[in-house]
């Protein structure tokens, strides 16, 4: 049986207009993840992380001992901190903890690999907070999704600890578009399409290689990276992008929890304040979460 919620939701994603301009694009992005707005026990903190603009959310008695890094979606080109400060804040909820989102230069501004240093700095400044990396999630959607596991390759490279684990929320991973899915869902997804995200790419990039590890992590090597948690929803042009993660994780021997959401689009998450489905997916990732970064 379908879920009344999720097609309420198609219906409203469909019948919005749909900008082509950049910077209206991200003021829509923006102004509509505001319109979620934040329970009333949730706290917000500005801060600098290791220069990069960010933010802490919280709610009551979350551990301050932990935290989730939560790097947002927009196709490296749109998103931040207003447009997913609701996800970002009720993962927190869910893990027990605090989130430190990051506001990450995007492109055309900055392209590759700019995302991926911002990461990696706010991430040694969740080290330099003295919080340990045993404690730590680093957890983001679409884009974002993709850029946890980047950031794992840059935190090898920079011959950092790993974090506890990761949570890949929808991810892009394959910034040449490759996956099947992408044609076998066309008609399915309401949000990605394919010559979208190329256009996306090839912003970002902006000449470099898409097969680059750092831009697109299926054509790295993930060995001893640490366990992840991959949400997908089966009517996504990205579904292929989730299911190459696995299979490339799983063959370096990462530990990989795939979930593959029935009727679920794009990042339903950022919907759970009307839907069921997003809530149960976020209270997935908090128990995964909960069991990966309690104190031994």
């Amino acid at each position: 049986m379908s879920d009344p919620e999720i097609l309420a939701i198609r219906e409203l994603i469909t019948s919005r207009p749909r900008a082509t301009e950049l910077a209206q694009r991200r003021r829509d992005i923006d102004a509509r993840g505001r319109e979620f707005g934040l329970p009333n026990d949730v706290t917000v903190e500005k801060v600098s992380a290791g220069g990069v603009p960010a933010e802490w959310t919280a709610t009551p008695g979350a551990d301050r001992g932990s935290a989730i890094l939560y790097l947002h979606g927009g196709g490296y080109v749109i998103g931040s901190l207003d447009s997913h400060r609701h996800v970002a804040a009720e993962a927190g909820r869910a893990s027990g903890t605090r989130t430190l989102a990051i506001d990450y230069r995007m492109a055309p501004e900055h392209p590759f690999p700019a995302a991926v240093e911002d990461a990696l700095a706010a991430y040694r400044f969740l080290l330099d907070s003295g919080i340990k990396p045993g404690r730590i999630c680093i957890a983001g959607d679409s884009a974002g999704g993709g850029l946890v596991v980047a950031a794992m390759l840059a935190i090898r490279g920079a011959e950092l600890p790993q974090p506890a684990c990761g949570w890949c929320i929808s991810p892009w991973v394959d910034l040449a578009c490759t996956g099947a899915a992408m044609v076998d869902n066309a008609t399915r997804d309401p949000t990605v399409q394919k010559p979208g995200v190329l256009e996306m790419a090839g912003t970002y990039l902006a000449g470099a290689d898409p097969k680059s590890p750092l831009a697109s992590p299926v054509s790295g090597d993930l060995r001893n990276l640490p366990p992840l948690l991959i949400q997908v929803g089966s009517v996504e042009t990205l579904l292929d992008d989730a299911l190459m993660l696995a299979r490339v994780a799983s063959l370096a021997d990462v530990y990989v929890d795939l979930q593959i959401w029935p009727e679920m689009i794009h990042v339903w998450h950022q919907f759970h304040p009307r839907l069921a489905a997003g809530r149960r997916a976020i209270a997935a990732a908090g128990s995964f979460i909960r069991s990966y970064t309690k104190e031994s």
